[in-house]
């Protein structure tokens, strides 16, 4: 793929812009905007590919110079061309200059890693391989079953309350839940681990020791799989055929776990409030016009869980969006700004409805392995939450809602709602808001319902019984094996010879005849494990 070219623009080409550390603008040497003094990264976004283009020059922290690519298109291209683009930080000039320090805010995004998502050539395909033969493992079937229960169990914490934070209480959890159980630690989720993941990526003073809370789990898990391992994830890299040593089994680990459940817990809270507070789009969803896996696609173009991926590295120098690109180059790969793209969504109010191309599971070499993980999270836990309560309603004024926002993404913080107070449910059972009626196997379709309570008969005479009372009468019965629906059957207190009967006509059973419990047919229990109850 070309890139279209655009008038060049090059970084040595700028106006001058306001006096150094001028806190209007949020502008750095040379005017150069810096990313992470931006109160609206979108609108900034915007600005920048009117001035320069589908690529532009931007500023991270300490004035360390990085491109972002806007570009859909130039998105694309980056991704998918190893020959000139990779991941490999070793090479960025402001890196091996010194202008970037080892305690940079952004140096834990950046900095090389023994991982696959920085490897290049046969050590990427060995690192890659060995997390994608892993993940093929994965019985997404049963993983949907167990995401429903999973969901389940959380809403059964808070149904009864008639209120809940769908963030703290729902987002954060329903992740960390699954991927305990695809990793094969599911005893250890709990809230102690939930709250360790997100500080740990909030980057605050106590991120540290999170961190080190959250690799001492993992550290555990890779010990006791490598010496027993069992049908998960670990224990698959583990034995898997390139060999990875504790230290590459528990980076990669590490890496699933908060790579997908950053990213699926971003997915969920966007999915949700778009529900929440866009009326066409929970009417196409209760119409029947959009399923949930569709609403999720499009939450995916519209919100993608990470705004920027860190980062991409020129190799050589090149040519991007019409900007000259030296070798050592740092580029940012930007989801966001490239969903947005005009010249791929010229109406940002259209329907992407059945449209795959958005750039939020990456693309190339990189391209996210587990993006069918986070969408069965988000598909079922969706669904299985509007089924439980179907009249949830946001709980405050839209403009009350907050983010904390960075380069990489934008969280929300809390996602109040209300809705009617329902008991807990059974996390066996198919998620439901109203009552199940009672089941009904002894009617077919084409007869009579039989009426839903008969009055008592003496036993010392004999009568003309209705079906169902027939069947409730303790005494003998004389009639065909076979009759007619509309035929009664006549009860006797004692054995009596029959008037003459039609002779028997084949057809289905007799509705109210009594008959033994008949196991559950091959078709209805693969429909029930289909279903996954």
């Amino acid at each position: 793929m070309t890139p279209e070219s655009h008038a060049p623009t090059g970084t040595d080409d700028l106006p001058p812009g306001p006096p150094p550390g001028c806190p209007a603008h949020g502008l750095g040497p040379g005017g150069l905007h810096r990313l992470h003094e931006a109160q609206d990264l979108g609108a900034l976004y915007e600005q920048l590919r009117e001035q320069h283009g589908p690529v532009a020059p931007v500023l991270l922290h300490d004035d360390v110079p990085m491109w972002i690519v806007l570009g859909h298109a130039e998105n694309l291209h980056m991704v998918r061309s190893p020959s000139q683009f990779c991941r490999d930080s070793r090479i960025w000039t402001p890196l091996k200059e010194g202008l970037v320090k080892p305690d940079h805010p952004l140096m834990p995004h950046i900095a090389w890693q023994p991982i696959a998502s920085h490897a290049e050539g046969d050590e990427h395909k060995r690192l890659r391989g060995a997390v994608m033969g892993a993940i093929s493992t994965i019985d997404f079937r049963s993983l949907r079953r167990y995401i429903n229960r999973s969901t389940q169990v959380i809403v059964n914490r808070f149904c009864e309350a008639g209120e809940a934070d769908l963030v703290s209480q729902f987002t954060e959890h329903l992740p960390m839940a699954v991927m305990c159980e695809i990793l094969g630690m599911p005893d250890e989720y709990d809230d102690r681990l939930v709250e360790a993941a997100r500080d740990a990526l909030k980057g605050t003073e106590t991120s540290l020791a999170s961190h080190s809370y959250v690799m001492d789990v993992l550290s555990r898990l890779t010990a006791t799989r490598r010496a027993q391992p069992e049908e998960d994830l670990a224990s698959y890299l583990i034995t898997h055929p390139a060999r990875l040593s504790d230290d590459e089994v528990r980076e990669h680990l590490r890496l699933v776990l908060f790579a997908a459940y950053e990213a699926t817990t971003n997915l969920l809270s966007n999915v949700l409030l778009t529900v929440l507070i866009d009326p066409r789009f929970r009417a196409q969803l209760n119409g029947g016009q959009m399923t949930v896996p569709e609403a999720v696609e499009q939450s995916l173009w519209n919100e993608p869980p990470f705004s920027t991926v860190f980062a991409y590295f020129a190799k050589q120098e090149t040519e991007l969006g019409g900007q000259r690109i030296r070798r050592g180059d740092g580029l940012l790969f930007a989801p966001l700004p490239a969903n947005v793209d005009p010249r791929v969504r010229p109406d940002l109010k259209a329907s992407m409805q059945g449209n795959r191309s958005h750039l939020a599971f990456g693309g190339g070499p990189h391209e996210c392995p587990g993006q069918d993980i986070g969408r069965s999270i988000a598909d079922v836990g969706v669904d299985a939450l509007l089924m439980r309560l179907p009249d949830v309603e946001l709980d405050c004024d839209e403009e009350e809602l907050s983010w904390t926002a960075s380069i990489a993404s934008r969280h929300l913080v809390e996602l109040p709602v209300q809705f009617a107070p329902r008991p807990p449910q059974d996390v066996q059972e198919v998620p439901h808001h109203k009552p199940l009626a009672a089941q009904r196997s002894d009617w077919q379709i084409g007869s009579a319902q039989p009426p839903a309570t008969a009055p008592a008969v003496p036993q010392s005479q004999p009568v003309t019984a209705t079906p169902r009372a027939a069947a409730a009468q303790p005494q003998p019965v004389t009639a065909t094996p076979r009759t007619v629906a509309s035929q009664p059957v006549t009860a006797q207190p004692q054995p009596i010879r029959a008037q003459p009967q039609p002779q028997p006509v084949p057809g289905p059973p007799q509705p109210g005849v009594a008959r033994a419990p008949r196991r559950t047919g091959v078709w209805q229990r693969f429909l029930s494990w289909w279903r996954g109850y």
